[in-house]
């Protein structure tokens, strides 16, 4: 007859079928995201605000608990890299947050698997450890989780950042921005030529075409001369990347920073991203899965 499994075999067979459980939620949970925010930036660009208000808390929600699931994702990877710790009776101090958090926050999630690693924790430690647990009375549980599992409807200003971020990465003009007057003509029929500090060249070039053509040419070619040639596909690239952060409900608005300068694309950057959509348009559901397979590349 075969030996039966110690308790702390038991308890790395849950921990590996909770981590398997929990990246599985994850990505259920990002594709669905992902179609509910093409859907609010539907709303937005048709105009109903008051409807993306509301229906846009759901998808706070949804991030939170993701957060939530990524945090005891690294707390069970955690418990599965230092199982020896678990073989003695008393909890080890290095693992006392990572085993209380999970004893907090399993029964309050959907995860099956995680809610048979905290009995097998329980049957462990005993029931005044759980105990101390669920009311966190020694302040081990992690801050993060208890406040991720409160029931607090989300703040307004968090509603309207992500408002703000759905709207800007979908391409929809949202809040209304004024739009800039057409600049003047810089040639004006009633004035003349030494009010206008152009009209000498103007001038030269409405008289002289070709002289004019020439020159254009000339700075043309400097131009050329002065532009590092592009890179072709495949060739040697830069080796420094800079991966923007994601955005969490604890950081709405991501930026990259180096020091305290925020780093912005350049032009170039800008009007390609203008050139992929169009503002004011919302991307089918291609573009966002091609725009999700290269996140997962990242």
């Amino acid at each position: 007859m075969a030996p039966a499994a110690s308790a702390t075999t038991k308890l790395k067979v849950q921990l590996k079928l909770a981590i398997a459980r929990l990246r599985m939620v994850q990505q259920r949970d990002e594709q669905l995201g992902k179609t509910q925010r093409r859907a609010m930036a539907q709303l937005l660009e048709a105009g109903k605000i008051d409807s993306a208000t509301i229906r846009v808390e759901n998808i706070i929600r949804s991030d939170i608990t993701t957060e939530l699931h990524e945090i005891l994702e690294l707390y069970c990877e955690l418990l599965l890299a230092r199982a020896g710790l678990l073989e003695g009776s008393a909890c080890d101090p290095g693992l006392e947050e990572a085993i209380k958090s999970i004893i907090y926050a399993a029964p309050k999630t959907e995860i099956k698997e995680l809610i048979t690693v905290r009995g097998l924790l329980a049957e462990k430690y005993g029931k005044e450890f759980v105990m101390t647990a669920m009311e966190n009375t020694d302040g081990k549980v992690n801050e993060k989780v208890v406040r991720k599992l409160s029931v607090e409807p989300p703040r307004k200003e968090l509603v309207v950042g992500y408002l703000e971020e759905i709207a800007k990465a979908y391409g929809v003009d949202w809040p209304k921005r004024e739009k800039l007057n057409a600049p003047p003509d810089l040639l004006d029929e009633d004035d003349d030529e030494e009010d206008t500090p152009s009209g000498g060249l103007a001038q030269r070039v409405l008289e002289d075409p070709l002289e004019a053509d020439d020159d254009l040419a000339r700075n043309e070619e400097r131009l050329r001369g002065a532009t590092p040639p592009r890179v072709r596909p495949g060739g040697p690239q830069s080796p420094l990347t800079v991966t923007p952060p994601k955005m969490t409900t604890d950081n709405v608005h991501p930026k990259v920073t180096h020091g305290s300068v925020e780093l912005k694309p350049n032009n170039k950057m800008q009007a390609a991203a203008r050139k992929r959509e169009p503002e004011g348009s919302v991307p089918d559901i291609s573009d966002l899965e091609r725009r999700f397979a290269a996140l997962k590349k990242g």
